[in-house]
């Protein structure tokens, strides 16, 4: 073997040569494009209960309806998280608990959320009502995407405002799918 180190001495610098590849590789990839958030969020406003009007698709929520979100804030600072959706295949109720944080007090609108640790997505809100009856939330990388509203339903107006508001954030618009909301809900305790 250090026959043929001392014959092929760039054999040795493989692996560093390698590791610094795949390092410039992560480092110069734009993971994280630049996404304008709400400058002002008060997590005591924005407590409450959720309804998903639209979204991206995504894999978690597949299958599901009456989507809702119900945030309340914690004294240890993190946000509880409860998502919850009817089962289109058997029409039992599915949940599930997470937490939230807001790691820069600097971007109030931008969240953390954990729902199976250590795993944490990018939570921005990008729009939001001043009187915190609807809210728009990605994330950085455009694949992520929610109308939210306190109500089942909102006014189609901004419906479209919101959507022309994700399209000019660059997110792919034309793949949000309306959530249906016209389930009986099941009380909450």
């Amino acid at each position: 073997m250090t026959q043929m180190m001392n014959r092929y001495p760039y054999l040795t610098a493989m692996p560093r040569i390698f590791i610094l590849s795949i390092l410039m590789f992560l480092f110069s990839c734009d993971s994280k494009k630049d996404l304008a958030t709400v400058t002002n969020l008060d997590i005591e406003k924005y407590a409450g209960t959720w309804y998903e009007i639209a979204k991206l698709p995504n894999s978690f929520e597949r299958g599901l309806t009456c989507v809702k979100a119900k945030y309340t804030p914690l004294a240890n600072g993190k946000i509880e998280v409860i998502n919850s959706g009817k089962k289109l295949s058997d029409g039992a109720w599915k949940e599930i608990t997470g937490k939230a944080k807001v790691p820069d007090k600097a971007y109030p609108g931008r969240l953390k959320v954990t729902f199976f640790w250590p795993f944490a997505g990018d939570y921005y809100v990008i729009d939001l009502a001043d009187d915190y009856s609807y809210s728009l939330v990605g994330n950085p990388g455009r694949d992520y995407l929610w109308i939210l509203s306190r109500t089942p339903q909102i006014p189609e107006v901004i419906y479209t405002q919101l959507l022309e508001k994700a399209k000019s954030h660059g997110f792919p618009v034309d793949k949000v799918e309306k959530m249906d909301q016209s389930c009986e809900m099941p009380k909450e305790e």
